[in-house]
């Protein structure tokens, strides 16, 4: 986003939420625009979890992603390890950064 204005041609039918907490933007898009699907980027914070649960459990679908080696790493963080644990992910996809191109699909 650039001054309110995306900066990727995200199609007509994707509105793009600026400038506020990513658990906040979740659960007003939630109640007020009945989203299909919400994609997040550098979910981790109590505060992220609780909001994409919120999501899920509204029956929205979700895409999100977070920094880790592996799965292992990612259930370091807490909150991350209780979302995974409650099974509410169809699949979590690991990309390989030393091999472009190369990613693993985990069923959960």
């Amino acid at each position: 986003m650039y001054k309110g204005i995306p900066q990727n041609d995200i199609g007509i039918r994707t509105d793009v939420v600026d400038n506020i907490p990513k658990a906040e933007g979740m659960r007003i898009l939630v109640r007020s625009m009945s989203p299909n699907i919400i994609a997040c980027d550098e979910i981790g914070s109590k505060g992220d979890i609780e909001a994409i649960n919120y999501a899920m459990c509204s029956g929205v679908k979700g895409i999100f992603t977070a920094h880790g080696s592996d799965v292992e790493d990612i259930c370091k963080n807490p909150y991350l390890a209780q979302l995974i644990n409650q099974h509410l992910f169809e699949r979590i996809i690991v990309l390989n950064l030393k091999q472009k191109g190369e990613s693993q699909c985990i069923i959960i």
